[in-house]
């Protein structure tokens, strides 16, 4: 169908059709063929807006010049003489090659969605869910926010001999995990606040039955970590609730080797230090500035506290600026883009672990994302408020919370107020 152009002159058109045939046969288009007819815009109002009247349009030239002189620019349509019309468009695509294009788009888009089907299927099927914090009993009310307990253990499932004697962890694969460490995450209206819970903190340990001997305990007082020991991550959660008044909505715990399998599957993470580590029960040899740790460095830096003026919160406050810094590097496009990287990362990460059983995919992303925001500024990173770093206890030295500072972080968590309680890092 020709496509003729409205304006002052009549001889001017364009139509794909019209110049294929024209091209191609050598067909004159004779002025003496009647055009169809033409609806003639009407000339702009010079009253308007005190717009000039526009000059006609030049008549076209066959030399390949337009009217005013000016070399024509080519678009591809050309009139009857061969000129310009400077007001060319793109034919539309046939309808046969727009099907082949549609057609084609929904091909590549079932397969992108299966396979993000898939992969969540996969990642799914990965998680240890081994926990049930809807089998605790006394637990307190859900308050305002998310709250997660993150947990390192020592667990050292999955390493060979080789491996604990190269990461410094001692022990057997046989033996039960203890707790390394404990953070616990809050994210609501005011962002993200992450609280270390030193591992010696003296605190009251509920009553409890110990799974391996059947035997009846009454509420104590003792370490924390010794709750973990105890009766394992339910006798941790309802000692921290006990303790804290907060209500935890989710579990989540990795070991020694899913660890470092993290750390060296994304490539490393970048970590800068003010000062030199040198550690030798956890292996750490660090000099001052800025270094890429992989697995078995991070590990190191992470578990070492005997080289830190203060002691477990010295520990606490390295192990909440690498979790932020690896939860950064993890979202980087180099790893979210690349899947030969955050396909090994899923795996080395989902495989070892262990979470509660309400706890799917999009919890663990907005945990990531929680984590991650803290090194964007959204967040604080703290310790619980102590009074003692040396406290003596029938159980030896541990760290005492200052009661009254320690209860009013709590209470602003729990209510999802801003935090104005506890040091912050």
């Amino acid at each position: 169908m020709t496509d003729w152009l409205e304006g002052p002159h009549e001889g001017q058109w364009r139509g794909g059709e019209a110049q294929a045939e024209h091209i191609s046969t050598g067909q004159i288009w004779r002025p003496g063929d009647p055009p169809p007819q033409v609806h003639q815009a009407p000339p702009p109002n010079p009253g308007v807006h005190g717009a000039a009247p526009q000059a006609p349009l030049p008549p076209p030239r066959l030399n390949g010049r337009t009217g005013n002189g000016r070399p024509a620019v080519h678009t591809g349509r050309t009139g009857p003489g061969g000129g310009n019309t400077g007001r060319g468009r793109r034919a539309a695509a046939p309808p046969r090659k727009r099907r082949r294009i549609t057609r084609a788009l929904i091909v590549l888009s079932t397969v992108l969605a299966l396979g993000s089907v898939g992969t969540y299927v996969w990642a799914d099927t990965k998680l240890n869910r081994e926990v049930d914090l809807g089998e605790i009993a006394d637990r307190p009310s859900q308050g305002g926010g998310t709250n997660y307990l993150i947990v390192g253990s020592d667990s050292r499932v999955g390493l060979s001999d080789r491996a604990r004697k190269n990461l410094h962890t001692g022990g057997s694969a046989d033996d039960g995990r203890r707790t390394d460490s404990m953070i616990l995450l809050h994210t609501g209206a005011h962002g993200t606040t992450m609280v270390s819970l030193p591992r010696d903190s003296w605190v009251t340990i509920p009553s409890h039955i110990r799974p391996e001997t059947g035997k009846h305990y009454r509420a104590s007082k003792n370490k924390l970590n010794a709750a973990f020991s105890f009766g394992g991550p339910d006798l941790l959660v309802r000692t921290i609730e006990h303790n804290t008044g907060m209500h935890i909505d989710h579990y989540t715990e990795i070991g020694f080797a899913g660890f470092v399998g993290i750390v060296n599957a994304v490539g490393g993470v970048p970590m800068c230090l003010d000062r030199d580590i040198k550690d030798e029960k956890s292996g750490a040899n660090l000099k001052k500035g800025c270094h890429t740790l992989d697995g078995r460095t991070a590990l190191a830096f992470v578990r070492q506290r005997h080289q830190e003026a203060k002691g477990d919160l010295g520990r606490s406050q390295n192990q909440q600026k690498f979790l932020a810094a690896l939860a950064r590097k993890a979202a980087s496009p180099d790893v979210l883009l690349d899947p030969s990287t955050v396909y090994p990362t899923m795996d080395a990460g989902l495989g070892t672990l262990i979470v509660d059983k309400d706890t799917g995919l999009p919890n663990l992303t907005s945990l990531f994302e929680a984590m991650k925001a803290v090194t964007d500024g959204d967040g604080k990173r703290l310790n619980v408020p102590v009074s003692s770093l040396g406290f003596k206890t029938p159980k030896g030295s541990a760290v005492k919370w200052n009661d009254r500072q320690a209860q009013q972080l709590f209470t602003e968590l729990n209510n999802d107020r801003p935090v104005t309680a506890g040091a912050k890092k």
